[in-house]
């Protein structure tokens, strides 16, 4: 801590300085005062002897100063927006929560009967094991893979409970980093954004895969397909089981069986993000498919699990991390080092949302009740995803093909829409969202969507920013995102930095 220095003689020729004062440690100074004290050693503070009695005047300059303040998180800051917005037509389309109708949180009922029934046990509030509540890790791995699958029966799969999909993940990657050294992580282009920071924070170099075709805003296979094959034999391949974040783009069951294909030509590891499971269709088994179907050929599978959206759990921060591995010796050891990476991590996880799973899916009539619910949320978003396409297309008479927000699935939207048309659609219209385009229809109703067809429909058509580009043409920030990717895919490895889009920021 820096200090300044003042000496009685500097004091002011009004000061007046009595015994009482001095024992006080005050000196005044006219309508000022200063603090002082005898004689005594301070590291922080310099002092300067005037008689008997030294005084110094310490300023603030704290030991963190090189701390640089960090950028706004690009997905949690629209929700601080839009609670500054006092529009009444606003729309919080940035954040994947589910709402209601209402746009309100919703809290499932079979959570509350399962809240109530946990109250009524009187269960203890102990510290869980490291790997987490033993009852949740059987039948969370249970509902993933199956219970009858062969590697639950033959104890293939290491269960770990998680922080939530974020915690689970990061887990992963902290076992790739330790156990696969110089592994690279191929990630699909665009990926949900906190792909990039979990794994630059655990030091596993990544690079992308084309997944995102902007000019039929659809799916890119060929690309994915050559991305995969290029890579570096024995990469670790994230995919996305099922409603693709921020997409919306799932490959087809066919096209699942290709990329099943290259992955173990060039033998690589499938790494799944589980996040929406039976929330994504409205069944858990449909919503699984990809990983079952991966698991059934013999392939050892990484795949990370979230209850956030199918249970609404979001802040009991429950979810697993599941190794599939090829024989139940090398899991028990695989289970062991995850545990291992946790320890000093968070030590062991909470216990709340543990019970309430294993509550739910334990019991047969809860489990039925959970189904329905699920059934329900994934249909309102469904009916909104309709509604969303009629208004568009009804309302929009230039012709434009809007039926990709019917190919889409899950709670988000990709629209296609570049920066400034989402900066118009938040400064014009007061719709939130985040800079790549994509929305969450999960916070849409359906009283909403022909405001939001408007917005649209605006915002494409007045601001359009385009460049040509060879014979197609395509948005220019969506050249620039692809010279940052090559550029940053390179820098973030050699310097461990964090990566903030231009959109982001």
């Amino acid at each position: 801590m820096a200090s300044s220095v003042l000496s009685l003689a500097s004091a002011t020729p009004s000061a007046s300085l009595s015994s009482h004062e001095i024992e006080k440690g005050k000196l005044n100074l006219g309508n000022s005062s200063l603090c002082f004290k005898k004689e005594k050693t301070n590291p922080f503070m310099k002092t300067k002897s005037v008689g008997r009695i030294s005084m110094a005047v310490a300023s603030n300059v704290s030991r963190f100063e090189a701390i640089t303040m960090a950028p706004p998180d690009p997905i949690l800051g629209v929700s601080e927006a839009f609670k500054a917005d006092n529009h009444e037509l606003k729309l919080n389309l940035g954040v994947g929560a589910y709402r209601t109708e209402e746009l309100q949180p919703y809290v499932l009922d079979v959570v509350k009967k399962a809240d109530k029934l946990l109250l009524e046990k009187g269960e203890n509030r102990e510290y869980l094991p490291i790997e987490g509540l033993a009852a949740f890790n059987k039948v969370t791995a249970e509902l993933l893979f199956g219970a009858d699958n062969p590697v639950i029966k033959q104890q293939r799969v290491a269960t770990v409970q998680g922080l939530s999909g974020t915690g689970s993940l990061r887990l992963a990657a902290a076992l790739i980093e330790r156990y696969f050294s110089g592994a690279k992580v191929l990630i699909s282009s665009p990926t949900w954004g906190n792909h990039k920071n979990i794994f630059n924070d655990a030091r596993v170099p990544w690079s992308e895969y084309r997944y995102y075709d902007p000019k039929t805003v659809g799916l890119d296979f060929e690309g994915m397909i050559a991305d995969i094959k290029a890579a570096p034999e024995g990469s670790f391949i994230l995919l996305h089981g099922c409603a693709h974040n921020p997409t919306g783009i799932d490959p087809t069951p066919e096209q699942w069986e290709t990329i099943a294909d290259v992955i173990q030509e060039k033998n690589h590891i499938p790494f799944f993000d589980i996040a929406y499971q039976g929330f994504a269709s409205g069944s858990l088994d449909a919503d699984a498919s990809s990983v079952r179907m991966f698991v059934a050929r013999g392939m050892e599978v990484i795949a990370a699990q979230s209850y956030s959206k199918n249970l609404g759990l979001y802040a009991e921060r429950i979810g697993a991390i599941n190794v599939v591995c090829s024989s139940s010796d090398a899991a028990a050891r695989v289970k062991s080092q995850l545990k291992r990476i946790a320890r000093p991590m968070y030590s062991n996880p909470p216990v709340h949302g543990a019970r309430i799973v294993a509550s739910i899916v334990g019991d047969a009539t809860l489990f039925k009740e959970w189904n329905a619910e699920m059934e329900m949320m994934a249909g309102r978003i469904m009916n909104v995803r309709q509604k969303l396409f009629d208004s568009l297309s009804s309302k929009d008479k230039s012709g434009k093909d809007w039926s990709f927000v019917l190919k889409q699935i899950g709670m988000f939207s990709f629209t296609g829409l570049n920066k400034a048309q989402c900066d118009n659609m938040t400064n014009k219209w007061h719709v939130y969202m985040t800079k790549d385009g994509r929305i969450s229809l999960a916070g849409l109703s359906l009283a909403k969507c022909e405001y939001l067809a408007d917005a649209i429909i605006d915002s494409y058509h007045n601001f359009p920013l385009m460049v040509a580009s060879n014979k197609d043409h395509m948005p220019l920030l969506f050249l620039i995102e692809n010279a940052l990717h090559s550029l940053t895919t390179h820098l973030c490895l050699a310097t461990d930095a964090q990566v903030y889009w231009l959109w982001e920021s």
